[in-house]
């Protein structure tokens, strides 16, 4: 019997179309003999659909057509299984459309990469792909993830970190702080954004104070940190869990310009398909096998050009930083190395990376097939293993002699 695979993809996030690309590019190299797919299309107001239509990239380029061709759905857990069912309720007609025995969710960004749909898995009590909620949240969040880095002895780069309210209130504050702890040129951040979104370069005070108004546009958060001018940057994915992962092969991307930019990483050119089904254009150039690849489109070195013991040295810490964090699934960590100073500093890490990282892990010598089976493999016996935990207790307090006067007591 084929296992039902939930692929929950798109949300409310400035990734969407990102996901719904990496989304059509994995599901051309699932194993269709193994997996059935139960797509569930998450608009950016956060309604979810399924359809067969959902998993054709082709019938994104008419919105309105494909979500009359696809059935607006909500997920329950009746206490039996994970049901997909139609919302509103059809008089006539099925209302369960189909089930789920394991959700994989394929997002990008904030209200969904960043711990939303972790928890909804969560309380839905489904086994599912990828971290769990605190790390989603963690690793989405720079900030916090790097003051936990920066606390397991993991080497960050120097930063300050403020509330846009704060900056609003005491703007030359915030700035006279960040100026006496961080020589310029400096790298602006959103403090909880991926795929470079909000990022700018400040060379001077009046640079400074564009890039803070510009990250604060799209979050309340904003991070600055130390530019590394004589840079080389180089990714590293990693996948398995906190007691037993393994790296892939690292990467060196080039790009247009001193920060890789949105368009960098996703508007490059080259078309792919499997069997001709998900092979149309995004953005007018960007084929399915190949649009999702995000970091894999933009041009590269792979393997990257680091001496033996700079890998060696980037391995331990892609390690060092998916356990610091607690992850779990599959992740890309992006690090910069100051090559005047001849430094590693982990940057960042993807706990849902573009295109599952799969094209390093291509390069490493393991398909992309087989890295899905992983994840799923991954996620089951996560789930067994948190099934043997205690969460709650089978007597209910409530039933008990005394109710009254204990539930008081209690308060």
């Amino acid at each position: 019997m084929k296992i039902k695979l939930g692929v929950f993809f798109g949300g409310n996030s400035v990734e969407h179309e990102i996901s719904v690309i990496t989304m059509s590019q994995a599901m051309a190299s699932i194993n269709e003999e193994k997996y059935e797919i139960v797509p569930i299309y998450i608009t950016k107001n956060g309604v979810m659909y399924t359809g067969d239509d959902l998993l054709d990239i082709y019938q994104y380029r008419d919105m309105e057509v494909l979500l009359k061709r696809s059935y607006q759905v909500t997920i329950v857990n009746d206490g039996k299984s994970i049901k997909v069912v139609r919302y509103p309720s059809p008089l006539i007609g099925k209302k369960v459309l189909n089930t789920i025995d394991v959700a994989f969710p394929i997002v990008h960004g904030t209200n969904v990469e960043d711990g939303t749909m972790a928890g909804f898995f969560t309380m839905l009590g489904i086994p599912f792909v990828g971290p769990d909620i605190v790390s989603s949240a963690v690793g989405m969040d720079k900030i916090l993830m790097k003051k936990i880095l920066k606390e397991s002895g993991i080497p960050v780069v120097k930063y300050k970190a403020f509330y846009s309210m704060e900056y609003i209130k005491e703007e030359e504050n915030v700035i006279k702080d960040i100026e006496e702890n961080i020589d310029y040129p400096m790298i602006v951040k959103p403090g909880n954004l991926g795929s470079s979104v909000g990022i700018k370069k400040a060379r001077n005070k009046a640079e400074l104070q564009e890039a803070i108004e510009f990250a604060m546009e799209f979050s309340d958060r904003i991070l600055v940190e130390k530019a590394v001018e004589n840079l080389q940057e180089i990714n590293c994915s990693v996948i398995g869990n906190i007691v037993d992962s393994e790296t892939s092969v690292c990467e060196e991307p080039f790009f247009s310009d001193e920060i890789l930019s949105y368009a960098d990483k996703y508007m490059a050119g080259g078309k792919s398909s499997k069997n001709g089904k998900l092979s149309s254009g995004v953005k007018g150039n960007i084929g399915a096998k190949s649009a999702g690849k995000g970091m894999a489109v933009s041009n590269k070195k792979l393997p990257a050009d680091i001496s033996e013991e700079k890998r060696k040295e980037i391995e331990k810490l892609t390690k060092e930083t998916f356990k610091a964090l607690g992850c779990s699934g599959v992740s890309r960590v992006d690090f910069l190395i100051d090559k005047d100073e001849n430094k590693v500093y982990v940057n960042e890490i993807n706990t849902i990376p573009g295109a599952l990282s799969y094209y390093l892990w291509e390069a490493s010598g393991k398909t992309f097939e087989k890295e899905l089976d992983e994840l799923v493999d991954i996620a089951l016996k996560r789930h067994r293993e948190k099934e043997k935990l205690t969460f709650s207790y089978d007597q209910n307090i409530l039933a008990m002699q005394g109710t009254k006067t204990g539930t008081k007591g209690a308060k």
